[in-house]
């Protein structure tokens, strides 16, 4: 399947889009360029907070019990925050059960990770392979930091590399789960996924995400696209 995005107009401006004004002049033409999307931008909002509300409220023991079993594995905190790239280039404090020993970004090749990394624990490795860390980033979606769907959040350094076009990824607010994450995960390229997020972006509709929350579900039994090869 080609996921190949175009390069016109409205994606040439982008790269003049850093203020506030000028990120939400940008929204601006996205909406407008997509008819009768705010109607459904609104019902993914409501989708988001009740699934989340839900969800917190059914698995909070398996949650206390992940927390407990990574107090127990390794000294350090429970949780791991990160700032990273939401919606309109607006930083945000991530949350994500600690997957690695404490200080990890100091050791070793420091943010990135692969299979068989000395630095991820016991506890970490499981919890990474069936994607349980991302768990507490449905706070996230509760605070409206992130969606349940929507293009991962990367890093914030990594706005500088962007261009023109991948900067559209950013017009939707970042998702637990992603499009790029049920089509291969960390298995493609950076380019590859931000390639993905743009795809998304542009054809986003309500259905899309029950297409890929259904989606996510075998990706994980599966344990795939978790590490980078």
């Amino acid at each position: 399947m080609n996921f190949e995005v175009s390069v016109g107009n409205f994606s040439s401006r982008l790269a003049q889009f850093w203020t506030d004004e000028m990120w939400k002049s940008a929204e601006k033409a996205y909406l407008a360029r997509r008819n009768n999307v705010r109607m459904q931008l609104m019902f993914k909002r409501y989708l988001d907070v009740a699934i989340a509300s839900l969800a917190l409220l059914l698995i909070w023991p398996l949650l206390l019990g992940i927390a407990l079993a990574v107090r127990l594995s390794s000294p350090g905190p429970i949780l791991f925050c990160q700032e990273r790239l939401g919606k309109l280039g607006k930083p945000f404090t991530i949350y994500k059960f600690r997957t690695m020993v404490d200080g990890a970004v100091h050791i070793g090749i420091g943010l990135g990770t692969f299979k068989g990394d000395p630095r991820v624990t016991k506890v970490g490795k499981f919890l990474r392979e069936y994607h349980l860390d991302e768990l507490p980033q449905l706070l996230n979606v509760l605070r409206g930091d992130m969606s349940l769907v929507g293009p991962r959040p990367l890093l914030v350094s990594s706005l500088n590399t962007y261009n023109d076009v991948q900067k559209r990824r950013l017009l939707m607010p970042p998702g637990v789960t992603a499009w790029e994450a049920v089509n291969g995960g960390l298995e493609n390229s950076l380019e590859e996924r931000l390639n993905l997020d743009v795809w998304y972006v542009d054809r986003w509709n309500f259905w899309l995400d029950w297409v890929i929350l259904f989606k996510t579900i075998p990706v994980v039994l599966r344990k795939e696209g978790v590490y980078a090869k």
